[in-house]
C-alpha cells in the first residue's frame, strides 16, 4: 500500500522547461549573425554537459555557459552589449513567476489529506526555494528535500532520512531518467507524467521495460484513481 509520494516539482508542478526552450531560441537570434541555429544549439550543449559537474544544474549553470558558448562561437568578437543581452536572458528566467501546471492546485491538497508527500527536486538551491515558496503549495509537503542529482544512491539515502518504506512509496515526475528509473530499480513504485518539452539531457530512447509498479499518465488528475494499485 502507498503511504508516501514523491513529487518532482519542475515540469511535474510547474512549467519550466518552456522558459528555457524560449529563452533559448532569443539565444540563437542573438547570434544568428555568427552561426546557424543547429550550430549554436550544438556549442551550447556541450558547453553546458562540459560544466555540469561545476554548476549542477539550474538558470545560473545555464547563464554560464551561454556566455562561455557566445565567446567561443565568435572566437571572442562578441561585443560587450551582447553579453549584457544574454545575462538579461538569464536574468529574466530567474525572476519568471511560477506558473502551476493544471490540476497542480487542487490535487496536492487533496492527496495531502491522505498520503505523506515529499518534494524531491534538482536544481539550484536559491532559486528552487524562491519557486517552492512562490507556489504555495510548501505547507503540503512533509518535507522538501532539493537535490544536486538524482539517482538510486540519492534516493535511497533521502527515503531512509524520512523513514519511509520502498514498498510504500511512489515517485511521480516528468522524467523517466531522473524520478522513475532509479525508483523503479530500488524497487519502490514511479508514475510518469510526461511534459511537452524535454531536456536533452534528460531524453532516453528506450521506455522503462514492463514494470508492475510503473504507471504513465497524461495528466495529474489522473494519479490518484492510480495509487491504490501500486
Amino acid at each position: 500500500m502507498i503511504r508516501t509520494i514523491g513529487f518532482d516539482a519542475d515540469d511535474t508542478l510547474w512549467h519550466n522547461e518552456s522558459i528555457f526552450d524560449r529563452a533559448q531560441q532569443r539565444y540563437r537570434q542573438l547570434l544568428a549573425r555568427y552561426h546557424p541555429a543547429a550550430e549554436v544549439d550544438r556549442m551550447l550543449f556541450k558547453t553546458e554537459m562540459r560544466n555540469l559537474p561545476l554548476y549542477g544544474y539550474g538558470v545560473k549553470g545555464f547563464m554560464l555557459s551561454t556566455v562561455e558558448s557566445a565567446i567561443e562561437l565568435t572566437q571572442g568578437a562578441i561585443s560587450a552589449q551582447e553579453i549584457r543581452e544574454i545575462v538579461a536572458l538569464g536574468q529574466e528566467m530567474l525572476a519568471h513567476p511560477v506558473e502551476l501546471l493544471p490540476g497542480v492546485a487542487e490535487i496536492v491538497p487533496l492527496l495531502a489529506r491522505d498520503y505523506r508527500l515529499l518534494l524531491i527536486t534538482k536544481g539550484d538551491l536559491h532559486h528552487q526555494e524562491r519557486k517552492i515558496a512562490a507556489s504555495s503549495l510548501a505547507r503540503h509537503f512533509h518535507a522538501i528535500e532539493i537535490l544536486s542529482e538524482k539517482d538510486g544512491a540519492t534516493y535511497e539515502r533521502v527515503l531512509r532520512r524520512h523513514g519511509v518504506a520502498l514498498e510504500e512509496f511512489v515517485m511521480v515526475g516528468n522524467s523517466l531518467k531522473s524520478d522513475i528509473l532509479p525508483v523503479l530499480e530500488l524497487g519502490g513504485a514511479g508514475v510518469h507524467i510526461p511534459y511537452h518539452i524535454t531536456w536533452k539531457h534528460e531524453q532516453m530512447t528506450k521506455l522503462p521495460r514492463a514494470h508492475a509498479r510503473f504507471r504513465h499518465v497524461n495528466r495529474l488528475a489522473d494519479l490518484p484513481p492510480l495509487l491504490p494499485g501500486l
